[in-house]
């Protein structure tokens, strides 16, 4: 099979991706942000590397109008609009950046932004063909010529382009799977020997960040139940282990019990523009019990 042939098959199959994408985001079968953060940045990928765009426009109304499709199916998930703001500025980075190389050997820095011209700066009294034309007199043989080779120009930068978006695309997905354990290599900063720790429902961020501190020093978990998913018996069940003390309490104790505990850590389902957070159910309350009592909470 040649390779147009498997190009066009595989722009075949781009609807069907995204089709499917987005039938697990309102069946709810993608649980947790950075998952979704991942398949969404996965997702784009493929766009990027199977959609038949020849220019950036294209292929930024081409992501925009994927993007908006995938927040009107969840829109809860806040952190798809974010993946695919920085999947943006990554083509827009890209394509200001890349380098077109012109017949003789040199290459020009292409300056400008998304949506701009096609063609290099020029200097001096340069024409757009010089170097294509005859030798030593910098100009066209004929008009079809320069037309033809500009054509092969723009597909060599769309094609150049197409391998930096991709490759930037996949360092972003392997930053977004790092992401918990740069979290987790802070705790020993937080949490010290014998202190009590409050939380509440469940977060596999928070799970690794209390493991990885209970790795050196023991320390006292009590995590509220978060009612009425009651994920915090979840969460103790994950957190039981060596050097970790897990008690589940009820949502109304939280209040009670905060003048012993020494740090709140919650788990955040998004955070805002104004240093808000989005998170389980109960959050509020231990905040608010935590200000009160002057805990820290991280």
């Amino acid at each position: 099979m040649s390779s147009t042939k498997m190009d066009t098959f595989s722009a075949r199959e781009l609807p069907l991706l995204i089709e499917s994408f987005v039938s697990q985001l309102k069946r709810g079968q993608l649980v947790g942000s950075k998952t979704v953060a991942i398949n969404t940045a996965s997702l784009l990928r493929e766009i990027v590397s199977r959609s038949p765009w020849e220019d950036i426009p294209t292929l930024t109304g081409l992501l925009k109008a994927v993007g908006k499709r995938l927040l009107r199916a969840q829109p809860r998930e806040l952190l798809i609009f974010n993946v695919v703001c920085r999947v943006l500025h990554i083509v827009n980075e890209d394509y200001s950046s890349v380098e077109v190389v012109n017949e003789g050997g040199t290459s020009n820095k292409k300056k400008g932004h998304a949506g701009g011209g096609a063609g290099g700066a020029m200097k001096g009294n340069e024409t757009p063909a010089m170097g294509l034309g005859q030798a030593g007199t910098g100009q066209p043989r004929n008009l079809g010529e320069q037309v033809a080779r500009s054509m092969d120009r723009a597909a060599l930068n769309a094609f150049h382009l197409k391998s930096l978006v991709i490759q930037e695309i996949n360092d972003y997905i392997v930053e977004l799977e790092k992401t918990e354990e740069e979290i987790a290599d802070n705790a020993r900063e937080h949490i010290h020997s014998n202190e009590i720790i409050l939380t509440c429902g469940r977060s596999a961020t928070v799970e690794q960040f209390l493991k990885h501190a209970a790795s050196k020093v023991k320390i006292h978990v009590i995590v509220a139940e978060c009612a009425p998913a009651y994920d915090g018996h979840e969460q103790a069940r994950a957190l039981a282990g060596p050097n970790i003390d897990v008690v589940v309490v009820a949502d109304a104790a939280v209040f009670a019990i905060m003048s012993r505990v020494n740090k709140v850590i919650l788990g955040a389902h998004a955070v805002l523009a104004n240093g808000g957070l989005v998170a389980a159910s109960g959050s509020h309350t231990i905040a608010a019990a935590a200000r009160h009592h002057s805990t820290q909470v991280v």
